[in-house]
């Protein structure tokens, strides 16, 4: 019997280094492939994702598990959408989540319709997230056991196709079990920090960015109260997202956050946090993973942002691949550009972007 291939995403950290000798040891035939992303020009060594170090740790890795190790060059495609979406997200008011769009086009499309080509039956990540198939066949995503861990936030965009060819080992497990994995297997990188933050972006922040790929978001302009006083100039309304306390540049007797952002008139609306929250929120392009959307309304659990709390909500299904999602109580953080991911327990049902 012939042994099923998996091709492995590798980073060099311990989470997909632990994937591939878990499924090693399984039994797969595993071959690790590292994706080169783009970086900003003159910043190749601080891309997150594929530094040369990390391509170096990834390729010891490999080596120390008797695996081939290959990588692949996505600089262009990965420019041209997600980089592209982040800058235009911004210049629109919204605040997007660069990884979910990654996951799907890169990882899922991209990378995926890759190896497939090239005799794969699987696609393995170190993702904190489980598959399990109901009754019907359908394909569940699942949440991680380690409740701290879990990424099915950013796994909401995959469909049935693509599950068929994915795993997610590490799912089963704490994060700290995946260190002591990686000890056991001799892995040297049992002990590296987590990355964090967005790769592209290297050592810089996302206004830095800005200002260098899209000067045109410099575009100075009121502050003003929810009662419509004028009492400061922002930098740039690309520069704020809804919700934010620290950063805006003008002194008050209580704490001011961003309310609103009126791109049409240029003018950043700030108020108490008493006028922050929101009961209810719209989505575009909702992705239901099981390829069924419902029929009437139901209540759910939904997350506005992957470090959100599960809130209670009513979900209504309207045209146009939308849904209307109302809360029992205000949320501060509803962010245009983020997405909203709908639960029933520990099941992901999908999620789309909040408009």
């Amino acid at each position: 019997m012939m042994q099923e291939r998996v091709f492995v995403g590798m980073s060099g950290g311990v989470d997909s280094s632990v994937t591939a000798a878990l499924l090693k040891r399984q039994g797969f035939a595993v071959t690790g492939i590292m994706m080169k992303l783009w970086s900003m020009p003159g910043e190749e060594t601080s891309n997150r994702c594929c530094t040369p170090d990390s391509m170096l740790l990834a390729k010891h890795v490999a080596d120390a598990l008797s695996i081939p190790f290959i990588t692949l060059d996505v600089q262009e495609i990965f420019r041209d959408t997600v980089v592209e979406d982040f800058i235009h997200s911004y210049l629109d008011g919204s605040t997007p989540n660069p990884c979910i769009l990654c996951n799907r086009i890169i990882r899922w499309g991209y990378l995926l319709d890759y190896i497939i080509d090239n005799g794969a039956d699987y696609l393995a990540t170190g993702h904190y997230a489980r598959l399990r198939t109901d009754e019907h066949g359908k394909i569940q995503l699942m949440r991680a056991v380690d409740d701290t861990k879990d990424q099915s936030y950013v796994l909401h965009q995959l469909n049935q196709v693509q599950l068929t060819k994915t795993l997610f080992p590490l799912g089963e497990f704490k994060k700290t079990e995946v260190r002591q994995l990686a000890n056991e297997f001799g892995l040297s990188i049992a002990d590296q920090a987590d990355s964090q933050d967005l790769c592209f972006l290297g050592d810089h922040n996302y206004r830095d960015f800005l200002i260098r790929f899209a000067p045109q978001s410099i575009q100075p302009g009121p502050i003003m109260t929810t009662s419509q006083e004028i009492i400061g100039e922002h930098q740039g309304l690309a520069f704020y997202t809804i919700g934010q306390r620290k950063g805006i540049g003008v002194s008050s007797a209580y704490p001011l956050y961003v309310i609103q952002k009126d791109m049409h008139k240029n003018v950043l609306i700030v108020g108490s946090k008493e006028e922050l929250g929101r009961k209810e929120l719209e989505t575009e392009k909702f992705n239901w993973i099981s390829g069924m959307i419902p029929e009437k309304p139901f209540q759910a659990q939904v997350k506005i942002r992957y470090k959100s709390e599960l809130t209670d909500a009513i979900l209504e299904p309207i045209p146009g691949e939308r849904v209307k999602i109302q809360f029992e109580k205000a949320l501060r953080d509803i962010t245009p550009g983020q997405s909203a991911v709908i639960y029933d327990g520990d099941i992901c049902l999908g999620g789309g972007k909040i408009i």
